[in-house]
């Protein structure tokens, strides 16, 4: 079958919803040999989505199309993990990528909440479906794990824990579902930029690595109200983020300041989450974070949510 072109599809296309990710718990430990950090996190899927879809194109070859968040500046060639994604599942299955991808995208750009690891989940699956390809979960974790640390785990969505660079993962069993007030901003901060600060830092004595996962993933388990929540979360990237982007701050105690539980920088940031009580709380908060400024954009949002192969 190598070397064949993808079989005719019908003239719909595939849309996948992919969830973006947060890191209630993130522990990054020093650097390894092979220049990864050791990675002790929790992830959780949350309800802003970014929606991709795909469909079947004459000739031979990956043609990507962006809307929304990044429309504009993301590349559309290989140097975007979608177009990775695509070429993958047909290299998997000994045929040639012809599809158009489009990605309608709401989850901010280099903010933390893995936008473009959610993209590369979305082609994956989107692809597998369009051109009838059958992967198991096992082959497709494999591919998804070649992509990038976050793309298993927004194959998956949910809450679970995270190992290695991030991509060994553990379902966790939420019980329950807890409200986030995703605030935005003008700045981008890329992930290994916050790495090498956090390396920085760690040199001049500040930050250590948070390994244990066990009281975040216990609340979870139990089904844990907002305010014991609030005093589990931990992101060891957060000071680094904060020191290479100093607005931050400002932005983190406002929100504390207008009644948030908890100012919680996602991932290696810049945007912000704060935690709320329940709905009711989220979208007052939301209003008032608005009102104050210094955010570009203020979302609300919910976790834990599907991904698009659970």
């Amino acid at each position: 079958m190598t070397g064949q072109t993808a079989p005719a599809a019908p003239p719909v296309g595939v849309s996948v919803d992919v969830p973006a990710k947060i890191n209630p718990h993130l522990g990054v430990g020093d650097a390894r040999a092979d220049g990864y950090h050791a990675l002790s996190t929790v992830y959780q899927a949350i309800s802003l989505h970014d929606t991709v879809t795909a469909e079947p194109r004459e000739e031979p070859g990956i043609e990507i199309t962006i809307s929304g968040e990044g429309a504009g500046e993301l590349p559309t060639d290989e140097g975007n993990l979608a177009h990775k994604a695509a070429k993958l599942v047909a290299l998997y299955a000994g045929i040639k990528p012809a599809v158009k991808l489009h990605l309608n995208k709401r989850i901010p750009v280099a903010g933390g909440l893995a936008g473009g690891s959610a993209d590369a989940a979305g082609a994956l699956v989107a692809c597998a479906r369009l051109w009838e390809v059958a992967i198991g979960d096992a082959e497709l974790h494999r591919l998804a794990a070649g992509l990038g640390s976050d793309v298993p785990f927004c194959l998956k969505g949910g809450t679970a824990i995270g190992t290695g660079r991030g991509e060994e993962l553990t379902p966790v069993q939420a019980k329950g579902s807890w409200n986030w007030v995703v605030a935005t901003t003008d700045t981008q901060i890329s992930t290994p930029e916050c790495y090498k600060e956090v390396d920085r830092l760690r040199e001049d004595g500040i930050g250590r690595y948070s390994s244990d996962v066990g009281p975040i993933v216990t609340a979870f388990e139990q089904g844990a109200d907002a305010d014991a929540l609030a005093r589990l979360l931990v992101n060891d990237m957060e000071a680094a983020a904060v020191s290479l982007r100093p607005q931050l701050a400002s932005l983190m105690h406002g929100g504390l300041e207008e009644g948030a539980l908890a100012a919680h920088v996602s991932g290696s940031g810049p945007t912000v989450l704060f935690l709320a009580t329940d709905v009711k709380h989220a979208v007052a908060l939301a209003r008032r974070i608005r009102m104050r400024g210094g955010a570009r954009s203020v979302h609300l949002a919910h976790g834990p949510v599907a991904g698009p192969a659970a």
